[in-house]
């Protein structure tokens, strides 16, 4: 009997045991920690990434190769059987001599699809990985042969066919060069050796305020290059000191064009490979304080193409140019009090005699359709909401698509229009879910594969028929992510406005603790951008910067964002344009107002433990937050900032604040340097040494006006860390520790 009960009490324990076994495993997998989001990576989503064929017949794709063989393979998929085949295989990727496949970092075939130009070993310039070493696959012969005769490894950028499939162009160690496919002869196009003359690519700033990397163009008829030329040899370098990496510092120095300096010579030369001779073309006659943004070749008798920015950006010239002369003619000029921006979206059609034309000139960002000489203007997008992107048009030319999204900013869909600007309609069904979605429509604009997500979902990526939308396939589903993320102990995003006055409404979104309970009182941490490129309050899956943030309202915090005037939410021209030269004014003075609101209408949000945190311009504005309001923010980290906008560069501060000359007291109002002096509460500083983009400089510069101020601050500097501040071993979970305790202690 004893023995029995014995037993039946073990039993009883060994499922009490487990139970609360299961208990504790359920408990950890509702709760985030850093090392589950940063180490682990145990919520990265799951995404698929192809891109179309000329003809918009069949996509092409990377698929791991079965079997033994290790390496990538490029298949397609043909949209009219259904079928997936192997364009490329891993046998065909290893050179002689080699037991190797060379890895694919990126491809692209020829128009005749008879080669293949394989991109390896690809080493980061900057921002991207744009230098590395190409191959060239002959698909006929399975020949693989390596582009650039004696260059040395990684040092060839931008390589592409020409467009009859003879030939290569690749920019080699800043001039551009030539490789014939059949008998391998290198021929250069430009041959400039000094090292502040670049052909083929850009200057640092070009390529991180205009987006200009890839800096040539081949012409329709492969008879001709197009080129970028920057002169920067009598621009002011910037230096940053690598302090870890050897005996000695390293020094990289750079031309740096700040606020109000000289800025490098910039012109397009073409070059027909027939001539020695570059034509420069004549686009205007301060080729110094002019931006050429964008430039095209136009099939047929259209020529060359190119936008032309003035200094203030207040100007966008279209121009056509004669290659053979460089002479320009102008088609058209979009001008505005505030600022403009060159046109990603022109799209030629009814046999190049039009053109679209993206301009918010009637207080809404639209669609427009141009004759080819610049005249017979229609607005093709008309209504009171702005085209966030204008993606493509059909086959036919009778429809074109767009991304917009109405009745809510934070959102994204897919509209279709006429040509003529009727039968404006949505496209993306009703069934799908409210949130983000993201589309990559084929050239005939028959189908496209999109990509959704909200902030409750992680993305699905599947193929849809346009613009019927049926679902042909799902590419990836992100089921056993979404799983996981149900299960962790959250509250659902809160997205509303909250009215700061003056017919001024900010909207906003709020995360809140899972157990949330309105009669205590909770911390509240702003997360903040508020510049004229960003938005913050978004309705998609947020990756590792939004599990953080659960992470902390687990911990009992509020997270709240506002999506200030003068940010790119899409609410019109008047909206997006408020903080022309006034930033680092208005956009603080108007997160502090929506602070105020939330702590009036909000009351289990304790108003003495109130945080901001940002990043670059995030960081500036968390400065400016408690430097401006230091009796309504209690603590503040700002990282990666610009203290003092005269430290930043031409294009991008001279676009928003205008040349220092002209608006030098908005410039001192607006770099939060200048009001150090009334911190009260704690701050957090966090910069990489080897921030090319917001230099360490102005981070030491305001770590020294704070110790004159005799402030006690917190600071923390990352040796190998760039703007992103994610180099060396555990950078990103030692920075997330840092910022997390810095919060737990000052909140």
């Amino acid at each position: 009997m004893f023995i029995r009960i014995l037993i039946i009490n073990l039993s009883f324990l060994i499922i009490n045991g487990s139970y609360l076994l299961f208990s504790e495993e359920n408990e950890n997998a509702g709760q985030l920690s850093i090392d589950r989001i940063f180490k682990d990576k145990e919520f990265s989503s799951k995404r698929f990434s192809a891109r179309w064929s000329d003809d918009g017949k069949e996509y092409f794709y990377l698929k791991d190769a079965e079997g033994e063989n290790k390496g990538k393979e490029i298949w397609a998929y043909n949209l009219s059987d259904g079928k997936d085949k192997p364009l490329v295989k891993v046998a065909n990727l290893v050179p002689s001599g080699s037991d190797k496949p060379i890895p694919i970092d990126g491809y692209s075939f020829s128009k005749d699809k008879a080669y293949v130009l394989i991109y390896t070993n690809s080493k980061r310039v900057w921002r991207s990985k744009t230098r590395g070493d190409y191959w060239v696959l002959d698909r006929g012969s399975s020949e693989i042969r390596k582009l650039g005769g004696d260059a040395r490894a990684s040092t060839l950028q931008f390589a592409k066919f020409s467009p009859d499939s003879n030939q290569v162009a690749y920019v080699r160690e800043r001039n551009i060069y030539v490789e014939d496919l059949l008998d391998h002869s290198i021929k250069p196009i430009t041959s400039d050796r000094s090292k502040g003359i670049i052909n083929g690519t850009s200057d640092w700033v070009y390529e991180e305020e205009l987006g200009l990397r890839d800096g040539f163009r081949w012409s329709p008829d492969s008879q001709a290059i197009a080129y970028w030329q920057f002169d920067e040899r009598s621009v002011r370098k910037h230096a940053l000191v690598d302090n870890v990496s050897g005996l000695y510092p390293k020094l990289n120095s750079f031309a740096y064009p700040k606020v109000g300096q000289r800025n490098a010579i910039c012109r397009v030369g073409v070059r027909y490979l027939n001539s020695k001779e570059t034509v420069w073309v004549k686009s205007s006659d301060d080729l110094r304080n002019n931006y050429i943004a964008k430039m095209e070749w136009v099939q047929g008798a259209g020529g060359l193409v190119i936008q032309q920015l003035n200094r203030a950006q207040d100007k966008n010239t279209l121009l056509r140019v004669d290659p053979g002369s460089g002479k320009v003619d102008p088609i058209l000029i979009e001008q505005d009090e505030a600022w403009v921006y060159a046109s990603n979206e022109i799209y030629w059609k009814d046999n190049y005699n039009k053109f679209t034309w993206i301009s918010d000139r009637d207080g809404w960002r639209h669609v427009y359709s141009y004759s080819s000489d610049g005249k017979n203007l229609k607005l093709i997008t008309p209504g009171e909401f702005d085209v966030i992107k204008l993606l493509r048009m059909d086959n036919n030319e009778e429809h074109f698509y767009y991304i917009a999204s109405p009745e809510n900013p934070s959102q994204r869909y897919l509209y279709r229009v006429g040509k003529d600007g009727s039968g404006n309609e949505r496209v993306t069904p009703d069934s799908e879910i409210k949130g983000t979605h993201n589309y990559n429509i084929s050239p005939d604009g028959s189908h496209a594969i999109v990509s959704s997500s909200n902030a409750e979902n992680p993305p699905v990526t599947k193929l849809v028929t346009l613009p019927d939308y049926k679902v042909i396939k799902v590419f990836e589903d992100n089921e056993k992510l979404k799983k996981k993320f149900n299960n962790l102990k959250k509250s659902p995003v809160e997205y509303f406005y909250v009215d700061i006055g003056d017919g001024h409404r900010l909207h906003s979104k709020c995360i809140k603790p899972p157990n949330f309970d309105p009669n205590k009182k909770y911390p509240l941490l702003v997360y903040v951008y508020g510049e004229p490129v960003g938005q913050v309050v978004r309705d998609s899956w947020g990756g590792s910067s939004h599990l953080w943030h659960l992470m902390l309202a687990q911990h009992g915090y509020i997270i709240m964002s506002f999506d200030n005037r003068g940010s790119a939410s899409p609410r019109g021209r008047d909206w997006r344009k408020a903080s022309n030269g006034k930033i680092g004014i208005l956009p603080p003075k108007d997160q502090a107002a929506a602070v105020s609101k939330v702590l009036d209408e909000r009351l289990y949000i304790d108003a003495k433990r109130v945080g901001s945190w940002g990043w670059s311009g995030g960081g500036s504005m968390s400065l400016n937050a408690i430097f401006k309001y230091p009796d309504l923010y209690k603590t503040a980290i700002a990282v990666a900032s610009v203290p003092n906008q005269r430290h930043y560069d031409t294009i991008y501060q001279e676009r928003y604040m205008g040349l220092p000359g002209e608006n030098q007291k908005a410039y001192r109002e607006g770099s939060p340097i200048n009001f150090a002096h009334q911190l009260k509460g704690d701050l957090l500083i966090v910069h990489g040494a080897l921030d090319d983009n917001c230099h360490y400089q102005t981070f030491e510069k305001l770590v020294d006006r704070l110790i004159s101020h005799n402030k006690k601050f917190s600071m923390m500097t990352y040796p190998r860390g760039t703007h992103s501040i994610r180099e060396g071993k555990n950078t990103t979970i030692h920075l997330y520790n840092l910022m997390t305790d810095f919060i737990k202690s000052s909140l």
